[in-house]
């Protein structure tokens, strides 16, 4: 197999775990993420519209119907991503890894797909 198709089908398929992984926590456990957002200092309102946000972006991603879709669905992911791992570190409570596994994922992901599918 081709060293991009790895690189790509699998940072975006653990890019899809975290993003995807994370809106279904949001859906179904609401008290929790409640609370973290709360202790980060994040209005709860954002819950659900960031956790439709994700699962859109993963569709954008997956299906590369539209460039300019899948651009700023990499371009959600890597501010939601930088923005989860500098609320972390601020708050001093050592949860920014899997965050900044997001931005390395998203980097990745986008400069592989854009070499496999020369867009």
């Amino acid at each position: 197999m081709d060293r991009n198709k790895i690189l790509y089908y699998g940072s975006t398929g653990l890019l899809t775990l975290i993003m995807g992984g994370s809106a279904i926590m949001y859906f179904f456990n609401y008290e929790e993420v409640q609370a973290v957002f709360t202790s980060l200092g994040f209005p709860t309102f954002l819950i659900y519209p960031l956790a439709i946000a994700k699962l859109l972006g993963l569709i954008a991603v997956w299906t590369r119907k539209s460039q300019v879709l899948m651009d700023w669905a990499y371009a959600g992911f890597f501010f939601d991503a930088l923005i989860a791992a500098s609320a972390h570190m601020v708050a001093g409570d050592d949860n920014q890894y899997p965050a900044m596994v997001a931005i390395l994922l998203v980097f990745i992901s986008y400069r592989s797909g854009k070499i496999l599918f020369h867009s």
